[in-house]
């Protein structure tokens, strides 16, 4: 009880809500990708194509991981991506869904709600392993809701540990753009 009025009152609260934006001081948990090359992978979008990190090179991407296809606070976070897609497009950005799901229920999935964008089959469990996300619910796994952005060179430029479905995408979007801002 201690620590949490010592936190109150120095003003912790309002700096841990505020960490999940890029230019805010950082966790050491979100620091330990920044700067690294994100890691390769070759996985399968809901179409069964082909997807690989060297195909994005040149732009910003946007790899978010989600627990579950059509869950509440996937399919919020999902739609809110959908509703901003076009000003990830003019920023010079693409969107990529990830979770452990596989092909044929992110088909479903995304025809449902009509994504722009591609959401990648990690079955596996690959991807997710590589990067230190996969949460084990006793028999089942899924990927935890954690972000990556990274920049058109492949490095990796932000890890959000912390998402709140309801307003990722725009706070994803902004960072994309207070970066070009700062690289201009």
């Amino acid at each position: 009880m201690t620590v949490l009025s010592l936190s109150l009152s120095t003003g912790w609260m309002h700096l841990a809500h505020a960490e999940n934006s890029v230019f805010s001081t950082s966790s050491s948990k979100q620091k330990q990708w920044v700067g690294q090359a994100a890691p390769d992978f070759k996985l399968q979008d809901q179409n069964g194509k082909w997807r690989q990190l060297t195909d994005f090179r040149g732009k910003w991407l946007v790899l978010y991981f989600y627990p579950k296809d059509d869950s509440p606070g996937c399919t919020q976070e999902a739609n809110r991506f959908k509703a901003l897609y076009p000003e990830f497009i003019r920023s010079n950005s693409v969107v990529l869904g990830v979770s452990l799901d596989d092909v044929a229920s992110h088909r479903k999935f995304s025809d449902k709600l009509g994504l722009p964008f591609p959401i990648l089959a990690d079955g596996d469990h690959q991807l997710a392993e590589k990067l230190g996300i996969v949460r084990n619910l006793g028999v089942m796994k899924i990927a935890k809701r954690e972000s990556f952005l990274i920049d058109p060179k492949g490095t990796v430029v932000y890890h959000y540990s912390s998402v709140n479905a309801q307003t990722h995408a725009d706070e994803v979007l902004k960072d994309i753009q207070r970066f070009q801002q700062g690289n201009q």
